[in-house]
């Protein structure tokens, strides 16, 4: 695709979903958003930024194969429950920490998994139909 406008403002697009997405990742637990929208939002910024650049701009924007993403991201989900485990309570039955007051818990383990697998799935699926 040769369109010299999604070329151009996909520069600005991407930055901006990405710090959008992650900021919708983490106010998720407590307010509208999470792991899948967030992912939503990422995948979207980087598929705008990957179509009039090509299959290759993708791959050297991600550094990793989108199918590692899902993959990463589906052992977090999973490790995401074992402490509830090790502490004889169910499974992904969350677990809350607050060092230094910081509300800090394996939810958000668990939905930067979800990110990751939700990226990986829409990004894997793209790479099929952008050209070489």
């Amino acid at each position: 695709m040769n369109s010299l406008i999604l070329l151009t403002s996909s520069r600005i697009v991407l930055p901006v979903a990405i710090l959008f997405s992650v900021y919708v990742l983490l106010r998720g637990h407590n307010e509208p958003g999470g792991g899948f929208i967030g992912g939503l939002i990422a995948a979207a910024g980087i598929a705008v930024h990957s179509l009039p650049r090509g299959r290759n701009a993708l791959v050297r924007l991600l550094r990793v194969s989108p199918k590692a993403l899902i993959g990463s991201g589906l052992m977090l989900a999973l490790l995401s429950g074992l402490p509830g485990l090790l502490l004889a309570e169910p499974f992904l039955q969350h677990q809350w920490a607050f060092p230094g007051g910081l509300p800090l818990s394996t939810t958000l383990v668990f939905d930067v998994g979800v990110y990751l697998c939700v990226i990986g799935a829409v990004l894997t699926f793209l790479a099929y139909y952008l050209e070489a």
